[in-house]
């Protein structure tokens, strides 16, 4: 069966040849993992390169300690999806990070405290989600390895100030970005001919939208924006809009959350199984082990889409909140 690999998948590829080092090499199989289109021509593909990514990871944590010192830049995803916010110095990165997660950056009300990544976990009812507070994006001096993180991120939240000119603030912060080839991936058909580019999912995250008396900026700023950007404000301070903002990235990040559930027992509702919208039956089996895919013999299902314990095919397409009883 044909692959149809698009032509990002190819220069993709050669990244990952060209690579040096155990993790710029993980950082490209990542890449591809996100690039492969999900069908049954590309499972053998996909499956080879999920072995190469868990060797890759063996190894370097193999290596970890025996004298190598490891890269502040270089933060394992944990969770359902790791979130980069980015920005210029002083919109508040470090007071959203610290107001909904356990970190505790550095917050001051001068420019440039943050000097290197600081990640936390987000709880986002029982599941959590990983955000990453970075250094202030400056075209003048960037590390090469922030913008390394950035590109391994599932999505990024662009914080702009609602207090100081936010529309130049997001063109500045887009500018540096595209300029190192990241791009939203919600304008993905305007650079269709343009090779070697990253698609990522942006979300403009307007802070310090205090009170009331800030929604008529925050109309003027969309307005302006044209409906080009999804957007929503919140506030650090005040915690307005956070629940709300929680839902709109849980939503964003296209993931579903998958109970399993053993013969004859109850379900296990305190860790669910994270997958991407679209993930099948079979997804499910190699999340939960690596060879129950092969091994699979029946599945029962209960869910909004089925009866309850119906008898479901391997390629059967999972929704939110399901329940699954695996046979092997």
């Amino acid at each position: 069966m044909a692959t149809n690999l698009p032509p990002e998948y190819y220069e993709a590829d050669k990244r990952y040849r060209a690579a040096k080092t155990p993790g710029e090499k993980i950082s490209c199989i990542e890449e591809l993992l996100r690039i492969v289109p999900k069908h049954k021509g590309t499972d053998k593909l996909r499956a080879g390169l999920r072995k190469r990514l868990s060797k890759l990871k063996t190894t370097a944590q193999a290596k970890k300690g025996t004298g190598k010192r490891e890269s502040a830049f270089r933060i394992e995803k944990e969770g359902a999806g790791q979130v980069v916010l980015v920005g210029p110095a002083n919109v508040g990165k470090s007071a959203l990070v610290s107001a909904l997660t356990n970190a505790t950056p550095e917050i001051a009300n001068f420019p440039h405290t943050t000097w290197k990544p600081t990640p936390g976990m987000m709880p986002m009812e029982n599941i959590q989600i990983q955000l990453v507070d970075t250094p202030p994006l400056n075209r003048n001096f960037m590390e090469p390895e922030l913008l390394d993180l950035i590109r391994r991120s599932d999505y990024i939240l662009v914080v702009v100030d609602l207090h100081t000119d936010p529309v130049h603030q997001l063109e500045d912060s887009i500018a540096i970005l595209q300029e190192h080839r990241i791009m939203p991936d919600h304008l993905k058909k305007l650079y269709s001919e343009q090779r070697g580019l990253i698609f990522i999912p942006f979300l403009v995250l307007t802070n310090k939208f205090d009170d009331e008396n800030f929604d008529e900026n925050f109309e003027i700023f969309s307005e302006l924006l044209e409906n080009e950007w999804p957007s929503i404000p919140v506030s650090a301070t005040t915690g307005r809009n956070l629940e709300q903002f929680k839902m709109m990235l849980f939503e964003q990040l296209e993931i579903i959350r998958v109970y399993s559930k053993a013969p004859g027992k109850e379900p296990d509702y305190k860790e669910p199984f994270i997958l991407k919208k679209g993930d099948t039956v079979e997804d499910f089996a190699r999340k939960v082990h690596q060879d129950f895919a092969s091994k699979l013999k029946t599945a029962r299902l209960w869910g909004t889409a089925v009866y309850d314990g119906q008898l479901v095919q391997r390629d059967h397409v999972l929704s939110d909140s399901d329940i699954l009883e695996l046979q092997i």
